[in-house]
């Protein structure tokens, strides 16, 4: 019997030994100490711009890795860091409540100068052209807005149905930002109106889509939440996006 997608969660859109990428397992240096990433770039020698994929609340799981490989086949060099190093990097043997429970222990300061860390290594990777960029999910959309706050180099961000940052950081933004959230995502969507708000006060380069009928967790293709209408839409913007704010 076929799986839906949606029911499986060791669906792979890009395999991991897929024959056009360089896979690694790397760590670089952070405000923790060393923090434990994935990274993914296509075969070759070529300079390319780098993306941030900040994983959701779940670690470092099969599926950040998988939406790394789909940004890195786009023409990126794509990198996940795992946000629980600090805590000795994500199990692999727990449930996903009991790795929810280990990222609410994460000091929120240290883990945002971590990923500004992680931008700051793939800017001046030798294969760089020094663009970067950052798209997240769920609790990781809310780590992309924080590192448009604290990385001022940062050239676009992408955040799906993530927390806002306090109005008064807006003005630290220079990234472009693209905002995705889902229609039926109340409690996140409440922060939309002021965030919005300040973006216009502060001049910001911004874009907001709404996916009405989707859930908070839309584009995870490994969950019942997961809305195909609206993921493949958002994934195409995305793309579309990352390429005219980090290639032109």
């Amino acid at each position: 019997m076929h799986t839906p997608i949606n029911e499986n969660k060791n669906f792979q859109a890009i395999p991991g030994e897929d024959f056009r990428l360089h896979v690694e397992d790397i760590e670089y240096p952070g405000e923790t100490g060393n923090v434990f990433a994935y990274f993914t770039r296509p075969k070759g020698e070529i300079k390319l711009p780098g993306v941030i994929v900040i994983h959701d609340f779940r670690g470092l799981v099969p599926h950040a890795k998988d939406v790394a490989r789909r940004v890195a086949l786009e023409g990126f060099l794509a990198f996940v860091p795992d946000a629980l190093s600090p805590l000795g990097g994500t199990p692999k043997d727990i449930d996903d409540r009991a790795r929810s429970s280990l990222i609410r222990k994460l000091d929120s300061q240290a883990t945002t100068k971590n990923f500004v860390a992680a931008a700051e290594y793939l800017k001046t990777h030798p294969q760089s052209t020094g663009k970067v960029g950052v798209t997240g999910f769920c609790w990781g959309g809310g780590v992309s807005n924080q590192v448009a706050v604290n990385f001022p180099d940062l050239k676009a961000a992408v955040p799906f149905y993530g927390r806002q940052p306090a109005s008064e950081d807006v003005p630290k933004i220079k990234a472009s930002l693209l905002l995705h959230y889902a229609g039926l995502d109340e409690r996140i969507n409440e922060g939309i109106t002021a965030y919005e708000a300040a973006l216009k006060e502060s001049n910001v380069d911004y874009k907001i889509h709404m996916y009405e009928g989707a859930q908070h967790g839309f584009f995870n293709d490994t969950t019942p939440r997961y809305h195909e209408g609206s993921a493949k839409l958002a994934w195409k913007r995305t793309i579309a996006f990352l390429k005219q704010k980090l290639k032109t």
